[in-house]
């Protein structure tokens, strides 16, 4: 089998009910054609300010390198395109573009051996992927909202859920200044936890996304207030990515625990963090980190660690499925993200809709991902920048 053409469909999601400008987000769908007739598909995703729009030219300009090619080689075609960008820096945009790839090289090869990719990572270790909602609480501006928006989302069946409640950081996130936020701020974000905790009792899992907007010493007030305050289960990126410094001294410091790794790309960006314990979890994102092959080492290296895994997502359903199929495989897997703004987007660039039960995704049997795109939906909604 050869690869016969590599294209990218940069699309316009339905964010819902966000309240913040999602109006410059896209997803990025990758499909490989072959000499077979088989088509194998990932995605590319990536935020904010048109980010997905510099992927897809990304996916674009590396088809070169893969027409001809089998694609039953995953590892080596994985370092022949990681390889290509090492002078200028190879993570980050470089193993976006490589997580596209080697999702739907992974499809592909499900598809040719009529088996599911978690078959071929070595079966399952579950039946089923938990995940936790990221609930991004669109429209909520005061603790009650939040709170009322919790409680509806445990009634929907989940058991775990996740927000920033730091509304005055907003304006500044990817834009870090001082990493200070005020003492209304504060107190305002302390109070919609503690609200939501009141509402949702003490068996939920409430889970904090700092988004890396805060230095060392206001990360460790926060941290420590919420979880004496709150209880919360984990205290996300601290302090910006580019620091395990910083990472390290806010360790050092706080009571709650710690999960990085959003913005950490590739294995080689997580080993600091395992030497030096810098995280209590770690949260790699499938299409960022190097697709479902970088994804499976991580989990790998953190399982020697005793570190469990919870796969961040906040884009597409290639992010999803590819997360859930590597989750299925591995004996240290806590959660899969989920954003529930997002579901009805998912299904509607897909041929069948994802399949959740309550706080579970389930996966078929079915092979490759399991469910294909519907091109005639993502052609209609591409990105009026995008040609197709």
């Amino acid at each position: 089998m050869k690869i016969t053409d590599v294209n990218a469909y940069v699309v316009v999601p339905d964010y819902g009910s966000l309240s913040n400008d999602t109006s410059d987000w896209q997803w990025t769908f990758v499909t490989i054609d072959t000499d077979e007739g088989l088509q194998g598909w990932g995605e590319a995703s990536s935020v904010p300010r048109n980010a997905s729009l510099l992927t897809g030219a990304g996916i674009r300009a590396v088809r070169e390198a893969l027409v001809g090619e089998n694609p039953a080689d995953i590892e080596r075609l994985w370092h022949k395109l990681y390889r290509r960008y090492t002078y200028l820096g190879s993570r980050g945009f470089p193993s976006t573009i490589v997580s596209g790839v080697d999702i739907a090289l992974w499809d592909l090869k499900g598809k040719a051996l009529n088996r599911p990719i978690y078959d071929l990572l070595g079966g399952t270790f579950r039946d089923s992927v938990r995940v936790y909602a990221n609930a991004w609480f669109g429209g909520c501006n005061s603790a009650e909202q939040f709170a009322a928006a919790a409680k509806a989302t445990i009634d929907a069946g989940h058991d775990a859920l996740k927000l920033d409640p730091f509304l005055e950081m907003s304006p500044f996130h990817t834009g870090y200044v001082d990493g200070q936020i005020s003492p209304a701020g504060e107190e305002q974000g302390c109070e919609i936890v503690a609200a939501i905790r009141s509402a949702v009792g003490t068996q939920v899992e409430i889970l904090i996304d700092a988004h890396g907007h805060f230095n060392v010493p206001t990360a460790v007030r926060l941290a420590n207030r919420l979880h004496d305050e709150s209880q919360i289960g984990w205290f996300e990126e601290p302090v910006p990515p580019e620091s395990y410094g910083a990472l390290h001294q806010v360790r050092e410091q706080v009571t709650a625990p710690i999960c990085v790794g959003e913005r950490l790309f590739t294995r080689f960006d997580f080993v600091p963090v395992f030497e030096q314990r810098l995280a209590d979890f770690i949260m790699p994102d499938v299409v960022w980190t190097g697709g479902i092959s970088e994804l499976k080492k991580i989990a790998g290296m953190a399982e020697a660690h005793y570190i469990p895994i919870s796969p961040h997502n906040a884009q597409g359903p290639g992010q999803i499925l590819a997360g859930a199929h590597v989750s299925m495989t591995v004996p240290n897997f806590y959660r899969l993200e989920h954003a529930i703004s997002c579901k009805g987007s998912y299904d509607s660039f897909l041929k069948s809709p994802l399949q959740w039960d309550g706080n579970v995704i389930q996966l078929s049997d079915r092979p490759g991902l399991g469910v294909d795109l519907d091109m005639s939906k993502i052609r209609a909604k591409l990105h009026p920048e995008w040609s197709s």
